[in-house]
C-alpha cells in the first residue's frame, strides 16, 4: 500500500508543478530532454501502478482463501520480490518506448497541445514514420493491461468462491471490506487507462 501511495505521490510531482509553470507565465516551452524525461516517469509510475494493484489482488486473494498460510506464503522475500517486479516492469517499459521516441528524428512543431508529455502527442509530432512505436505502445499496453487483469479476475474469482462458502454473515462481510477499497482503486485506474 504504501508503494502505491509513493507511485501516486510521484504522478503529481511529476507533471503538477511544469503544468502550474505553463498555467502562469507565457512562455509555455519544454525542453526536449525535459519532455522526454517527464514521458519516462511519468510511463515509469503508471506501469508500475498497474503492476502494484495486480500484485495487491493477489495479496487479498492469498490473506481471503488461505489466512492461516499468510504470512508463510506472503513472506518478507516474496514481497520485496513482487514490488521490484512491479518496479523494474515500468522502468523497462518505460525504456522501450523512450528509446524509440529517442530515435525519431525531426518534429513538425515544438508546440504540444496536451498539458504533459505524454507519448501519443508526440508521436502526432513526429515527421518520420512512427509505425513501429505505434504498434510497440499498444503491444507493450495491452500485454501489461492483460497479464494485470488476469492476475486481478483470477484472484477476484478465487476470493468470490471462498467468501460464497462463508457460514458466517460477519466473515462474509469482513471479507468484502477488506477488498472493497482495493476494488474500487482498480475500477477507477483501470477504468481510466482502457
Amino acid at each position: 500500500l504504501s508503494h502505491l501511495s509513493f507511485v501516486d505521490f510521484c504522478y503529481s510531482t511529476i507533471i503538477v508543478p511544469k503544468m502550474l509553470g505553463n498555467i502562469l507565465k507565457e512562455d509555455k516551452a519544454v525542453s526536449f530532454t525535459g519532455c522526454a524525461v517527464q514521458f519516462y516517469l511519468f510511463c515509469t509510475c503508471v506501469v508500475t501502478e498497474i503492476f502494484l494493484l495486480a500484485a495487491m489482488a493477489y495479496d487479498r486473494f492469498v490473506a481471503i482463501c488461505n489466512p492461516l498460510l499468510y504470512m508463510v506464503s506472503m513472506s518478507q522475500e516474496l514481497c520485496v520480490v513482487l514490488v521490484s517486479g512491479c518496479y523494474l516492469c515500468g522502468t523497462v517499459c518505460s525504456l522501450i518506448h523512450l528509446c524509440l521516441a529517442l530515435e525519431i528524428t525531426s518534429y513538425r512543431s515544438n508546440v504540444m497541445n496536451h498539458f504533459f508529455c505524454d507519448l501519443p502527442p508526440l508521436l502526432s509530432l513526429a515527421c518520420s514514420d512512427v509505425t513501429l512505436n505505434e504498434l510497440m505502445l499498444y503491444i507493450v499496453a495491452t500485454f501489461n493491461e492483460l497479464i494485470a487483469i488476469v492476475i486481478i479476475l483470477t484472484s477476484y474469482l478465487f476470493i468470490l468462491i471462498t467468501i460464497l462458502r462463508m457460514r458466517s454473515a460477519e466473515g462474509r462481510h469482513k471479507a468484502f471490506s477488506t477488498c472493497a477499497s482495493h476494488l474500487t482503486a482498480i475500477l477507477v485506474f483501470h477504468g481510466t487507462v482502457l
